[in-house]
């Protein structure tokens, strides 16, 4: 009998990468990547504000490139952490 590591024969199945790896846009989730970018919009475009707005993108674009360096799913567990309920209020 082989006891060795190697692939046996019928239980291997081909995995594209994309179903593995998170949806980055520059480094950011997809997600805070898209809002980030609508708000520093709304703010340099609409309010006429050129240099907060992009000072405002530049900020949440790397603070998000750092967070998903760090952990990819990270927005995920902020936002359970957000809904998840307090046990011990102080």
């Amino acid at each position: 009998m082989n006891t060795s590591s190697a692939d046996t024969a019928g239980f291997e199945v081909p995995l594209h990468r994309s179903l593995t790896e998170p949806i980055l846009l520059g480094g950011a989730p997809r997600t805070v990547a898209i809002a980030n970018g609508t708000l520093a919009a709304a703010v340099g475009l609409g309010l006429q504000l050129w240099l907060p707005g992009m000072v405002l993108w530049i900020v949440g674009h790397s603070l998000a490139v750092w967070g998903a360096r760090l952990d990819a799913q990270f927005m995920a567990v902020f936002a359970r952490h957000i809904k998840h309920r307090q046990l011990l209020d102080v």
